[in-house]
């Protein structure tokens, strides 16, 4: 069984090329900016440039292979419509604002939509559906799938309610609010939860049900009222980068029954940047408790499904990766990758989840495509869920996405 295996890459084109420590580092900061610019569209926006408004955009698609599936295998994989989605950012005057909507073949979602006015250089405020200051930002990871922890909430979420950030040259600190998760909640008008581009708590999972079922009557559920805290501080060498960071989450559940509950979350982090490598490393827990229940297992709802997670678990990371700038054709950069997910120590005796996937990522010109190796166990979207119900299972996935 494969479950910790050691994240070793032998990059024979590390030894060809020799530049100035400062002319990587900028490299690096100038390809990580692009990256996050054409993958989240959620960048910071420029007050500087005046008022304006930018529209751009993204198609995606994608190829996979699954040896879980075998009506997949026999086709030898299948290739898929992504999705499409629309972004737009701005300033006027003294506001700044960002937005995006994204049409996936099942669903249509806001994935962010904010209203922000930076009080100073070094101060900004928003307010809207945000990211969650929680862990690595702007994602704790480097492949298609991110990490196990984005099925749990804890990566690359967003909520609806006001965040405030604090940076410097060597510190960052962050301080939000979410009143609750983007769909409104327990409450939130909207026809479907799974309809959603985060993973969010829908309801609390009683004995006896299927693991994909809806939340029975009575039991639905979500956050409410939760506050985020976050701070970094950087430190800067000749050559070598070390940020590290913590984290905390704490808030209640509302439940449909009129029971109260609460949720919590803890993490610390480091991400080190060294010449062309980049090493992230992060610890998480998390806890969630309703009054008066033996609250073992949670009810959780994206892209179309409802699935089952531990109410109580401990995650560890590691991610390596290794950035290439290359000039083969179209081809300026090739980023090597091995991210590793080990979700453990789950309530309910759940069986641990693990994900490892070693991959690339490619950018050229407007196109920017990621080609992972999945192996995983009981992991959502790689045959089986956080609630332990499958084996060893493999996925070769390839998304290329073209952005305008």
């Amino acid at each position: 069984m494969i479950r910790y295996p050691a994240a070793i890459f032998c990059i024979a084109m590390t030894l060809c090329t020799t530049v100035n420590a400062s002319e990587v580092d900028d490299e690096i900061k100038a390809l990580k900016a692009r990256i996050e610019k054409l993958e989240s569209g959620n960048e910071e926006v420029d007050a500087n440039k005046g008022n304006f408004v930018e529209f751009g955009g993204a198609a995606r698609f994608q190829y996979s292979y699954e040896d879980y599936n075998s009506k997949n295998e026999d086709r030898g994989g299948d290739m898929d419509f992504d999705v499409f989605r629309l972004d737009i950012d701005g300033s006027f005057e003294e506001m700044i604002f960002s937005a995006q909507y994204r049409w996936y073949q099942y669903m249509n979602v806001v994935q962010h939509a904010w209203v922000g006015y930076n009080f100073t250089e070094q101060q900004q405020g928003k307010i809207g559906v945000t990211q969650v200051p929680f862990g690595i930002l702007t994602w704790a990871s480097n492949s298609f799938f991110f990490s196990s922890n984005f099925y749990l909430g804890l990566e690359d979420d967003y909520d609806l309610g006001l965040n405030y950030t604090y940076k410097s040259d060597k510190n960052r600190f962050d301080l939000a609010f979410f009143k609750n998760d983007e769909l409104g909640g327990l409450d939130g008008y909207v026809s479907d939860r799974t309809d959603s581009y985060s993973y969010n708590i829908v309801g609390v999972r009683l004995p006896g049900e299927d693991i994909y079922d809806a939340p029975s009557a009575g039991y639905a559920a979500g956050e409410t009222n939760t506050v985020n805290v976050r701070y970094t501080h950087d430190f800067i060498f000749d050559d070598l980068s070390l940020e590290l960071g913590g984290s905390l989450q704490a808030g209640q559940l509302a439940i449909e029954n009129g029971t109260d509950g609460k949720n919590m979350a803890g993490a610390f982090h480091g991400v080190i940047n060294y010449d062309r490598w980049n090493v992230k490393l992060q610890f998480t827990e998390y806890q969630f408790d309703v009054d008066g229940m033996d609250t073992e297992r949670m009810v959780v709802a994206a892209y179309g499904f409802y699935d089952t997670i531990a109410a109580e678990a401990t995650s560890y990371m590691a991610n390596v990766a290794y950035s290439l700038p290359v000039n083969i054709g179209p081809i300026s950069n090739l980023t090597f990758y091995n991210d590793y997910s080990l979700i453990t120590n789950k309530s309910a005796n759940l069986d641990d989840t693990f994900m490892n996937v070693t991959g690339i990522t490619i950018t050229a010109g407007d196109l920017y495509t990621y080609v992972d190796f999945v192996v995983a166990e009981n992991q959502p979207f790689i045959g089986g869920s956080m609630a332990g119900d499958g084996g060893v299972n493999k996925r070769v996935n390839i998304n290329l996405g073209y952005y305008f």
